[in-house]
């Protein structure tokens, strides 16, 4: 333990308080996941390991009971909406995502057992008033570049409706907009937005959601250059060409759409291609 640095060993906590593993177990299972909690505890499950629960499974099954459908073994939007209210959030809360992404939720707004009693063991909560403690550990987990990604991804499927492989348009304008929102905010996101209705006006496939992170990524990393600012008041910076955020290795649809809006004097995003 000496030998670890501090972030390594917070992670060792961390990881011994969800699943009651030993510091042994902690430091092995770590390690093969390249210190990833989340990866830590697949491998300690998938090696049998038996650690001391840290959560009671019986209230956790009082906590789902609490908010399953009378009808069906699952919780569905009426209990999500009632869980929202005792956690005093609204639905839309980009929390609930979070809370899914945990519980690898398939489908929005459903919760089979099995994904909430995994959810829950994860985040090492077993009541509402734990789950409501957890909520700004939560939201501060997306101001991880790599957890943003995950739960980035995640929220494509998540958010499909049942049997179909791409995402409707309008949903997935409301989950761009949720995602790039308060301090995780893409300065093109409404730009993007406002391009799809106009111009795409059908569903999204996940090829263009994956597309989009890495664009939102790229994008501001550079921002808007000073060669780019030079260039809008008419200075000449540069002879040759070269290609713009976009088209860094893009799919043909941003590449080929997308940057059209790009060189329009009503567009803010910079672009030197065909200079």
């Amino acid at each position: 333990m000496n030998r670890l640095n501090r972030q390594q060993k917070d992670k060792i906590t961390q990881f011994r308080s969800i699943v009651g593993a030993s510091d042994k177990q902690a430091i092995d299972c770590l390690k093969q996941a390249g210190w990833s909690v989340e990866g830590g505890i697949e491998v300690f499950y998938s090696m049998g390991m038996r650690g001391t629960a840290v959560v009671d499974s019986r209230s956790i099954e009082q906590f789902y009971k609490k908010y399953k459908d009378p009808h069906q073994d699952m919780i569905l939007a009426e209990g999500i909406g009632k869980l929202c209210e005792d956690l005093e959030v609204e639905p839309s809360d980009i929390v609930l995502l979070v809370i899914s992404y945990h519980m690898n939720a398939n489908i929005m707004c459903e919760y089979t057992k099995d994904e909430w009693t995994t959810g829950l063991t994860r985040m090492a909560v077993d009541s509402i008033d734990k789950l409501k403690a957890k909520l700004s550990e939560l939201r501060t987990e997306l101001r991880d570049p790599k957890r943003f990604q995950d739960v980035y991804n995640f929220a494509f499927s998540w958010a499909r409706e049942k049997g179909q492989k791409c995402l409707q348009l309008e949903t997935a304008l409301g989950m761009w907009q949720l995602l790039y929102a308060d301090d995780r905010r893409w300065q093109y996101i409404d730009d993007w937005c406002n391009f799809l209705q106009k111009h795409h006006n059908r569903a999204i496939s996940k090829d263009t959601w994956v597309q989009l992170f890495e664009f939102a990524r790229v994008s501001q990393v550079q921002g808007v250059s000073a060669e780019h600012a030079a260039r809008r008041q008419g200075v000449a910076v540069r002879t040759e060409p070269r290609q713009c955020v976009v088209h860094s290795g893009w799919g043909p649809y941003v590449s080929a759409h997308f940057c059209q809006l790009c060189k329009a004097d009503t567009f803010r995003l910079p672009c030197f291609c065909a200079v």
